[in-house]
């Protein structure tokens, strides 16, 4: 195994064991593969991926168009989507939402599109992860569990509501509203503004956030929490480049605290 080394075209081996989520145990005490579904329009790149996936113990389809994925995606459920954004025909962002609502998969975005934008509007649309091509085999994997997990988590009962001055938080219903206007926000974009709500008024720290939000493995990578607090802040505050509610302590994280007048 050539740990470290990013996937683009290479492979190396990341062998699964049936204890890890690469599997889920039925109730009969039988372990089944999870299924995997890579929508990517280059066919070295899908092998390659699929390939990997496989000797990690992941059951696997692969489509080139979108189209062609949604239909797979009916016939056989996945449990997790791997979707490129620049695809022939319908492109990953325009795909998205249908994933969404007619399959209801989680969905990781694998692209090669770097810019903010692409990154923000993959989440905002409901993406649970966006990560960038090349990429560190082991990285993936991280995050492929991470988000299997999230998928079999129970819910669990919360507080009714968190205010905070005029910002309302309802983390049972997963709503949150401004002045009394409803805030439609991704799930990811949810959770952390749920996590500065439940330390209102106190700095948390951004390795704290990173944790919580998305997992250990993000630890190192505070990229992907400039990008939803930058988010947040176009949604909540008047003037997003001079916020008064989801304050920067320079240096060690964010506050969330009620609006001045």
């Amino acid at each position: 195994m050539h740990s470290g080394h990013p996937l683009q075209q290479d492979l190396y081996l990341h062998v699964g064991h049936p204890a890890e989520p690469g599997f889920l145990r039925r109730r009969d005490g039988r372990n089944v593969a999870r299924h995997l579904l890579i929508v990517d329009d280059d066919a070295l790149f899908r092998r390659s991926l699929a390939f990997n996936l496989e000797q990690a113990g992941y059951r696997v389809s692969s489509s080139a168009d979108a189209e062609n994925a949604l239909a797979l995606a009916r016939r056989d459920h996945p449990d997790l989507i791997l979707l490129d954004i620049g695809l022939p025909g319908v492109d990953g962002l325009d795909a998205l939402p249908r994933f969404r609502a007619e399959v209801g998969s989680p969905v990781i975005f694998l692209t090669s599109r770097r810019r903010a934008l692409d990154q923000v509007l993959g989440l905002e649309l409901g993406a649970v992860d966006y990560i960038t091509k090349p990429f560190d085999m082991d990285i993936l994997m991280a995050r492929i569990k991470a988000r299997l997990r999230e998928a079999q988590l129970p819910a669990v009962k919360e507080p009714v509501e968190i205010r905070v001055g005029d910002l309302a938080i309802d983390p049972a219903a997963h709503t949150v509203a401004l002045e009394g206007t409803p805030v439609g926000l991704p799930p990811r974009a949810f959770d952390l503004l749920h996590a500065l709500a439940q330390e209102a008024g106190h700095v948390v720290r951004s390795e704290d956030l990173l944790a919580r939000v998305w997992g250990a493995e993000f630890a190192g990578e505070p990229q992907v929490l400039y990008v939803h607090i930058r988010w947040l802040r176009q949604r909540l505050e008047i003037d997003p480049d001079r916020p008064r509610r989801i304050l920067t302590v320079r240096g060690v994280g964010y506050k969330l605290v009620p609006s001045e007048a």
